[in-house]
């Protein structure tokens, strides 16, 4: 996913910092390795913010992003929409998604978690359901998706009884993000916060936690820390994204899982729902943002 990226001036020299700074090989990760590699969440976590914010540099070289245009990430996308609201610097971010990747990991390692897609049905009675089996709805992403995530044991008795009108699809993921499973990652990841210099943010951040707008730099950073033990509210994000009266939104790559879910959700709001995958695509948000 790195390879056309790389042909952007100054991107293989960021990225071979972020690697050092990192102790991976990001450039390497994101074009020759297979899969068994990246599928590592504490090789995917920093490898995607790097990702997002190298597509975001060259974004901002191309067009001036409104001053009011609000920015949501998705778990741990949040850091990197932390940094392109100027809370975080581009290093602090990659830098913290490595170590909460590694801390994530080695957490998931602990006890057989994981997590499942529920597609569908009623949302009362889905969490209900999940609250009978122990299992906490890790993700509420809104257009009918909720990700349960616990025990393996707790997953199975779900697919084997869920409710109806649900679809229930088990997901490749390490373990069970998002819950308390994950509150040794989350002592890693507030020491390390210790050491990092915040900015009170320049532009509309939202938060994972409540889909609320954030406006210290400070309390991001500690709703940063807390969100790796809480459920991802995107559902809520999404309504606060209405609420401003976005109508384009531009998904930075590795991009496509949140466009979709915005065109669901907001339809009627969102006219222009743009992913970016490659710099190509970065044209069309050039042209956007210029309308």
């Amino acid at each position: 996913m790195l390879s056309p990226w790389l042909e952007v001036d100054g991107v293989e020299q960021l990225l071979t910092s972020w690697s050092t700074a990192t102790g991976l090989d990001l450039v390497r990760l994101g074009t020759t390795a297979d899969a068994e590699d990246i599928k590592d969440t504490a090789i995917a976590q920093p490898l995607i913010v790097a990702l997002s914010l190298l597509a975001f540099a060259e974004l901002r070289k191309r067009v001036d992003i409104p001053d009011d245009a609000p920015v949501a990430g998705h778990s741990v996308g949040e850091l990197t929409a932390a940094a392109i609201a100027g809370v975080l610097s581009p290093d602090d971010a990659v830098a913290l998604a490595a170590v909460r990747g590694a801390a994530m990991a080695e957490a998931c390692a602990l006890e057989p978690t994981g997590m499942a897609a529920v597609m569908g049905g009623e949302a009362e009675e889905l969490l209900a359901r999940l609250s009978d089996y122990g299992l906490t709805p890790a993700n509420r992403n809104g257009a009918g998706q909720t990700v349960a995530a616990g025990s393996l044991t707790a997953l199975g008795k779900l697919a084997d009884d869920r409710p109806a009108g649900t679809k229930v699809v088990m997901l490749k993921v390490a373990g069970a993000f998002h819950t308390e499973y994950m509150r040794t990652a989350r002592v890693a990841l507030a020491e390390r916060a210790k050491s990092i210099t915040v900015q009170d943010p320049v532009r509309p951040l939202l938060s994972n936690a409540d889909g609320a707008v954030v406006t210290s730099g400070a309390d991001m950073l500690d709703r940063l820390v807390a969100q790796v033990t809480k459920p991802v509210r995107w559902d809520l994000c999404m309504d606060t994204l209405a609420e401003c009266g976005v109508t384009t939104t531009a998904e930075l790559p590795p991009a496509g899982p949140l466009t979709g879910l915005v065109k669901r959700q907001l339809k009627d709001v969102v006219t222009t729902p743009l992913a970016c995958k490659t710099p190509a695509d970065l044209d069309k948000i050039v042209a956007a943002v210029a309308e």
